[in-house]
């Protein structure tokens, strides 16, 4: 068996909230490009690909697997399989999950699990110490990599390390959970510790009899989802009614802890968990004072400060801000002291009490097609862009309360309209033409070209809601979700 061997599993399904109003559970920090260098996820696709290693298994859920999928096909990566998880159940079962599914091919596979929200710039160093401990998973040990502390960070855990390196990696003595700042600093002074960055490397049979050793319940609950499983849409659907049926716990708690085959790699390289709006500033480009700036940003006299603008339309303008994060959206800002920002996740917690639609959401609604965003929405109307990828096209739909003017401002459209399936005329709108659809209207939207094509649709009518659309194809359906 050789590094070829390797098969990456990148779990993908966090929410990211410490960096709100940016990262949101409908479109978290995995796939957002907070560095200027693609998504965290698109890079961790490519770390993880090329010489050495296999096509990666991808854990996702339903919301963000087209999400995933294009940025992987943006990237130039095609995986192995996507695995859709019907609901959080943390990281256990996600990649037991992933360890059977597999094993089905071959039993000794080795898999390196990694979230993907991590930030490594030297992809080569970590390759370098991934080949390192590839002895220890054949061997049968489930290897865990480490990150070299270089301060004493109280938001990670650690890993104590024990003596006597065994087939190139050093033994695990145990885990120790987020310290407080006297003991981090004394772990830091000591040696012999390194920060746990939940990233590890075994055969799948490994995975799959430590979890019979020690979480025999959940094995036979995910084995089930996995063999009930259904393909849909090139994506491997796990059973809802077994997946419920697991624990909703991390793997570090429910194996980790408890077995007694866990080596540490130690990763001397450059490393971020991309945790929040100062690991941001730490690696985005910075001036002479300690100001990054992002987006359409502008900074006056300011000092170690984070100006981002996420729209082309609103200037961000800083005067004299020392030690400020601001991040203008188009629905939403954030203005806060970098000391604070660790506390973003209880404040969206409080918004999503007072039910803030912004706590979660963005107007911009990701589909399989491409995506739509709300520009303006009243009582009576309302005004989307929507763009559509190269080749896709959205269902064949009507609506039962609004009309719709369509204008192409990018591209060309090929539309299909009539009053019922056997009087559709189909035509081409170009860019800088129109089309109506009526009240009723069977209709239907493709991009036959090689490039997005972009649209405004105007609605007009008594409700505007999505689930006013009725579906026409290999069945009759009713309110499946907006225009997929």
């Amino acid at each position: 068996m050789t590094t070829n061997d390797i098969t990456p599993v990148i779990l993908c399904g966090g929410s990211g909230t410490r960096l709100w109003p940016v990262s949101r559970k409908s479109f978290p920090k995995q796939f957002i490009d907070l560095i200027g260098k693609g998504s965290l996820f698109q890079q961790s696709g490519k770390r993880l690909s090329g010489s050495g290693f296999a096509e990666p298994i991808i854990v996702t859920n339903s919301d963000f697997r087209f999400i995933a999928t294009q940025q992987l096909h943006d990237a130039g990566i095609t995986p192995n399989s996507v695995l859709i998880e019907p609901e959080a159940r943390n990281t256990a079962p996600a990649l037991l999950a992933a360890a059977l599914v597999a094993a089905q091919k071959d039993p000794a596979q080795l898999m390196l699990a990694a979230p993907s929200d991590h930030y490594i710039t030297q992809a080569d160093v970590f390759r370098d110490n991934v080949c390192r401990g590839v002895a220890a998973a054949q061997a049968g040990q489930i290897v865990t990599f480490g990150i070299t502390p270089d301060k004493p960070e109280t938001g990670y855990g650690y890993l104590e390390l024990g003596t006597d390196t065994v087939h190139g990696a050093m033994p695990l003595k145990r885990f120790v959970e987020k310290p407080v700042l006297a003991e981090a600093q004394r772990m830091l002074d000591a040696g012999g510790y390194l920060w746990n960055a939940g990233i590890f490397m075994y055969a799948a049979q490994t995975m799959i009899d430590a979890f019979a050793a020690h979480a025999p319940e959940m094995l036979a609950h995910v084995r089930a989802a996995v063999d009930a499983a259904e393909p849909d849409l090139g994506f491997l659907r796990l059973d809802p009614d077994a997946w419920a049926k697991c624990e909703d716990i991390s793997v570090d708690f429910a194996i980790m802890e408890k077995v007694s085959n866990l080596s540490v790699i130690a990763h001397d390289g450059d490393w971020s968990d991309m945790g929040g709006w100062n690991a941001v500033h730490m690696h985005a480009e910075k001036d002479a004072n300690g100001v990054a700036l992002q987006g359409a940003a502008h900074a006056v006299e300011c000092k170690d400060t984070l100006l981002r603008s996420e729209s082309g339309s609103v200037q961000l303008v800083g005067l004299g801000l020392e030690n400020i994060v601001a991040v203008a959206m188009p629905d939403a800002v954030l203005v806060a002291d970098r000391s604070r920002t660790s506390t973003l996740g209880d404040v969206v917690k409080q918004m999503r009490a007072a039910a803030v639609p912004q706590a979660d959401n963005f107007p911009k609604d990701h589909r399989p097609w491409g995506f739509f965003e709300t520009l303006i929405l009243s009582d009576s109307f309302q005004v989307k862009r929507i763009v559509v990828n190269p080749g896709a096209a959205l269902s064949l739909q009507s609506h039962e309360h609004r009309s719709e003017h369509w204008i192409v401002v990018v591209g060309t459209a090929k539309v299909t309209v009539g009053p019922d399936r056997d009087n559709l005329d189909v035509k081409m709108v170009n860019q800088n033409e129109s089309v109506y659809i009526p009240l009723h209207a069977i209709h239907r939207m493709e991009n036959p070209g090689d490039t997005p094509m972009e649209l405004i649709e105007v609605q007009t009518g008594s409700y505007l809601g999505e689930d006013d659309i009725v579906r026409y194809e290999d069945v009759y359906s009713r309110g499946q979700g907006a225009k997929g």
